[in-house]
């Protein structure tokens, strides 16, 4: 049997970290401007408002439909107690249970307020100290984001890749596609340890290894970022490894320095040089904005006079095979022993606890 407090609870657990009748208050102002006839003699302004609306009313109507949902379950649920149906009963339990996931859900995007958490991701994964383990590492986390990119109906675009000596990838570089896509990625920041027994060691050997993730956001606004044609340098070369024989007999590969920082970026992924320089392009202002995102918080820190953090490269999580099993975040603590499936892209949970920490923390 399933009581109506069940379902209602499920729901009222997200007023502590969304208050809804704040947001339609504030959707009832935006509503009312609009109506005032003056306000379309500016167009800019009248744009600005509209998007505004249209925000807020993407941030509501989830909620007001989870609402919904939970309060035919309840309904659902008391036909199911007073015609003792079984079936019923457990189709309202099952509906119910995907309520509260859609919940954990919407309750962790809610922690998502930063500037730039909406915007689509570029991850980088680099190989660290390990030879071809890590190698083969980096292609393993690839493989993780990829497959969680898959599970939340974001796109994965593979744009660089460098290949390892005898396996795996020296280095991958990706962008991730999708609502929120670098809010819930930045957790994934930082170093990555993983302990197994080598496939590639014939003594079977247990193996560390070491790969480094950054996650920057990408640049949606060309304000944001302002890059001049003369502090670039264009280099050209020729792709290795697969893509064709386009690809492989033509200096379609793109290699771009800025100058006055000295960032390289590339790409070698696509079918053109044009394609390749576009993507090279996205990433370079990626870079840029991060700089300038990092300088803006040096200067608050010590306007604060906070210290700085010393958070960049440190292992933020490991990821045991052998001899148990089991990934721990070293930040928030959080583990589990399905290793498996944290593999096959099942990161939510460490994503969720990180945001909380840090809510927590603010």
């Amino acid at each position: 049997m399933i009581r109506r407090a069940n379902c209602g609870s499920a729901f009222r657990s997200s007023e502590t970290v969304f208050d809804l009748d704040q947001r339609r208050g504030e959707l009832s102002k935006l509503e009312e401007r609009s109506a005032d006839p003056g306000l379309w003699q500016n167009p800019e302004a009248a744009q600005q408002l509209l998007s505004d609306i249209a925000r807020r009313k993407q941030e509501i109507e989830p909620w007001d439909e989870l609402a919904r949902r939970a309060e035919d379950t309840q309904v659902l649920a008391e036909l199911a107690a007073e015609e003792k149906d079984a079936g019923v009963a457990r189709e309202a339990e099952q509906t119910l249970e995907q309520l509260r996931g859609r919940l954990r859900d919407m309750e962790t995007a809610v922690l998502l307020g930063g500037e730039y958490d909406r915007s689509n991701a570029i991850i980088a994964i680099n190989a660290g100290a390990g030879g071809t383990e890590s190698c083969d590492w980096v292609d393993m986390l690839a493989r993780m984001y990829f497959r969680w990119a898959h599970n939340h109906g974001s796109t994965a675009e593979l744009i660089d890749r460098t290949p390892g000596d005898s396996a795996g990838s020296r280095s991958i570089t990706a962008t991730i596609e999708g609502p929120y896509a670098y809010g819930y990625l930045k957790a994934e920041r930082g170093v990555h340890r993983l302990v197994r027994i080598s496939p590639f060691d014939a003594a079977h050997r247990r193996h560390t290894s070491f790969a480094s993730v950054d996650v920057i956001p990408e640049v949606e606004r060309e304000e944001d970022v302002e890059v001049s044609p003369d502090d670039l340098r264009v280099d050209t070369y020729r792709a290795t490894g697969a893509g064709g024989q386009h690809v492989n007999k033509t200096d379609s590969a793109v290699r771009i320095t800025h100058l006055p920082t000295g960032i390289v970026v590339q790409s070698q992924n696509q079918r053109s040089q044009h394609q390749n320089r576009a993507a090279a392009m996205k990433v370079l202002k990626a870079r840029l904005l991060e700089r300038k995102i990092q300088e803006q918080e040096r200067k608050l820190a010590e306007m604060r006079g906070e210290p700085a953090e010393i958070a960049w490269g440190n292992q933020i999580r490991s990821y045991v095979l052998q001899p148990y099993v089991m990934v721990k975040d070293h930040r928030t603590g959080y583990q589990t022993g399905n290793a498996e499936a944290v593999l096959d892209g099942d990161i939510d949970d460490f994503i969720r606890a990180y945001l909380e920490q840090r809510a927590g923390a603010s």
